[in-house]
Order: structure tokens, then C-alpha cells, then sequence
């Protein structure tokens, strides 16, 4: 049985078609990435396993059990985390007490257990000393930092990372993969959205691509880069490989 599974799950808003028929499967320890155009459905596809989008047709099995008609908060409880593409911390918060709330919202924790979940995932992606700091007063980086932290504090088997290397440079990007290469060995599913193509090169061992809300291509990922179905509807005939600055 694996632990996530997408099968037959579509979505319109109105005539448009943002996710068509998409069935997929993750398993404990996974790390897939997710490419395509802008508009290709990728967050809305995020947004449907975490539960804030329902899909009109189609089941979102965790661990077997569909879990469409789960609120967003039930299915953090059960194990799926997310991190969302622009930062949204409670900016007159501190960065612990950002976390902290994940822990206890997400994660039921109570007392100096969830003291502890958020002071790990404060230690664990580099923010342990800005735990005192207002959230609103951090850089794009920690801002990240943060969205992660408090998706780790939530307890996640399933962790979907939404374009969390964008706005970074080359060494924060490495430090970023560092630590999600660590949570995959720890047994974490990891499903990330990244246009920072090298990021996803260095962490993830399986690539899709999505188009027009439909999977247009999957597997290894240089292979998926170099497909004919990549090149025609997301570089216009040039690969993403050859696209990258050498």
C-alpha cells in the first residue's frame, strides 16, 4: 500500500481544466519533483492533497483511506505538511511562536512536548537563533526557512514544498537541499514545485511534468528534462538542460 496516492483526480473552475485525470503514487521516503509551465496546475494540485481545493472527481488515498472530504486541519494531523510559494507567517509573531503554533495546531501537541517539535524544527533548518525575532523582520531566505519549519512542527509523512528555492542564491539553494535530503533519509515523502531546476537535480529522484493540468511526463528526472513532451510544451523545442547556465 502506498502512502499517498492520487487516482483519476481533476478539477475545473468553470470551463477551465486544471487538473485532468492525474494519478500518481508516493511511497515513505520518496522525493518527486514537479516542473511545468506557469498555470500548468501544480499548486492547484497541492492545494487538492492538502485539502484547502476538492477535486470534482477522483480519490486522494492516504495510507488507503481517501481523504477528499478531510478538512485541511484533519489531514495536517494525519501527516501532510505543505509550505506555500509566497511565505505567509503571522508577521507580528515571533519565529518560535509562528512554530510553536504549528506544533500545537497541526501536530496536537501540548506543553513541553510541542515546546520541543518547534525548537527542532527551528534547529533543524538553520532558524534556532532567530527564535526571538518578529517574523515580519526576516529576509526571503528565512521567511522560507520558516514556511519549512512550520511544516515540519506540523509532524508530516507526506511534506509538499512549493517553490521553495525561488528568490536564492546559488549557497542558499545548497543548504536548502541539504536539509530536504535529510528528511527524505529520515523517511519523509517529499513532493516539491521548483523552477530552480538544479535544486531538483541534486534531491529528488523521480520528476513529473504537468501541462494544461495533465501529466505529460514521468520518471528519471534527466530523462523527463530531455523528453520531447517537456521540450514542446515548456521550453518550445529546447530542453531544460540546455537551457541551464553551464
Amino acid at each position: 500500500m502506498s502512502l499517498l496516492q492520487l487516482e483519476g483526480v481533476s478539477r475545473r473552475f468553470g470551463q477551465v481544466v486544471v487538473a485532468d485525470e492525474i494519478s500518481f503514487q508516493l511511497d515513505k521516503g520518496d522525493a518527486v519533483g514537479m516542473i511545468g509551465p506557469n498555470g500548468a496546475g501544480k499548486t492547484t494540485l497541492f492545494a487538492m492533497i492538502s485539502g484547502d481545493v476538492r477535486p470534482n472527481s477522483g480519490r486522494i488515498l492516504l495510507d488507503g483511506d481517501d481523504v477528499v472530504k478531510m478538512a485541511p486541519s484533519k489531514r495536517a494531523r494525519a501527516g501532510i505538511g505543505r509550505t506555500y510559494q509566497v511565505p505567509r507567517p503571522f508577521e507580528h509573531m515571533t519565529v518560535f511562536e509562528n512554530v510553536l503554533v504549528a506544533a500545537q495546531q497541526g501536530n496536537r501537541a501540548r506543553g513541553q512536548r510541542s515546546y520541543d517539535i518547534a525548537y527542532e524544527s527551528l534547529e533543524r533548518t538553520g532558524l534556532a537563533n532567530f527564535a526571538n525575532r518578529s517574523a515580519g523582520s526576516l529576509s526571503l531566505l528565512h521567511r522560507k526557512r520558516l514556511e519549512l519549519a512550520r511544516a515540519l512542527s506540523v509532524g508530516p509523512r507526506v511534506l509538499l514544498l512549493d517553490e521553495i528555492a525561488g528568490g536564492l542564491t546559488d549557497l542558499e539553494v545548497n543548504e536548502l537541499t541539504g536539509i530536504i535530503r535529510d528528511l527524505k533519509v529520515e523517511g519523509i515523502a517529499v513532493v516539491w514545485i521548483e523552477h530552480v531546476v538544479r535544486a531538483l537535480l541534486s534531491t529528488v529522484d523521480r520528476l513529473l511534468c504537468l501541462a494544461g493540468g495533465a501529466i505529460v511526463a514521468d520518471g528519471e528526472p534527466k530523462s523527463v528534462l530531455a523528453s520531447d513532451a517537456v521540450r514542446s510544451v515548456y521550453l518550445g523545442g529546447k530542453t531544460i538542460l540546455e537551457a541551464m547556465p553551464q
